[in-house]
């Protein structure tokens, strides 16, 4: 990867990674589905749009836009859209993060069924050591460097904190 170009690059991330954010990044003025379908339009063999929100539970917000959705909601919105290029690998930053403990739990339980339904490896970085103990395998970093982890790579169909 180091000899990439910018533009391959771009490209190995469009079509190998899938990225969750703390804050969700959602287009306001675009539906749930079309944020989705957003994301879908930069990717060589997307998955459906609908189908994708389907699997995290928002069939029925389908036409929403984000104001009227939860936070919740939202972020399955977030997950969906990084679903959208069949990624590879997902990377969340703290994808639940900003939601209630209740609302933490479900989406988190969600995003963990998807990666274990579709083998895909996860790299998930959260600061909450309850949801970190339902991961496979994890790696804690301290003072920016990693302390406690025997791993020396990615294992595919693993998730990780």
């Amino acid at each position: 990867i180091e000899q990439y170009s910018s533009r391959q690059l771009t490209r190995y991330r469009r079509e190998t990674v899938g990225f969750v954010f703390q804050f969700y990044n959602l287009v306001q003025n675009l539906t749930a589905l079309e944020n989705v379908e957003l994301a879908s339009q930069i990717c060589k063999d997307p998955r459906p749009a609908k189908d994708t929100l389907i699997g995290v539970g928002l069939g029925e917000r389908l036409t929403n836009f984000p104001a009227q959705l939860s936070g919740g909601e939202q972020q399955r919105v977030a997950i969906a859209r990084a679903l959208a290029n069949a990624p590879k690998l997902l990377l969340a930053d703290e994808p639940t993060g900003n939601l209630d403990p209740k609302t933490s739990d479900v989406v988190f339980a969600e995003l963990l069924n998807i990666v274990k339904e579709t083998g895909l490896s996860a790299l998930i970085a959260t600061h909450n050591m309850e949801l970190a103990s339902a991961m496979d395998r994890k790696v804690r970093l301290e003072d920016g460097r990693l302390v406690n982890t025997g791993i020396s790579g990615l294992i595919s169909g693993e998730n990780f904190y």
